[in-house]
């Protein structure tokens, strides 16, 4: 009778516990990129990149690649991070970046945007 008693508590405790750890699926939801914009042309070497953040979104993985993603000559950064915004110092040359929301089940595909620094 005590075996069955402990079993039930335990299921009753597991059963519980599931709502605890439920995670939320952000996988159909996409970032908002605030900056750069979409084929920014700049002329300093510091690039402030931003984004909204996305609830539910525990981390943000960033990546930086050069030329592109298609014909990369070198990925710059690939790096995961919580906040909604990060500095990164580029020579002169063109960019491209993407960034996607994840928590400890679920991401986002990424949202890409191209940039170039100037001389």
């Amino acid at each position: 009778m005590l075996k069955k008693i402990i079993i039930l508590v335990l299921f009753i405790n597991f059963y519980n516990c599931e709502d605890l750890i439920e995670v939320e699926d952000i996988s159909n939801e996409s970032v908002t990129i605030l900056a750069p914009v979409d084929n920014s042309a700049l002329d300093t070497t510091t690039v402030s990149f931003s984004w909204d953040s996305l609830e539910y979104a525990e981390s943000y993985q960033l990546q930086i690649a050069k030329p592109n993603f298609d014909y990369a000559q070198e990925i710059i950064l690939d790096t995961i991070i919580r906040a909604t915004n990060f500095t990164k110092t580029l020579l002169s040359n063109s960019y491209q970046w993407r960034v996607r929301a994840k928590n400890f089940g679920y991401e986002t595909t990424y949202t890409m945007r191209n940039l170039t620094i100037e001389d």
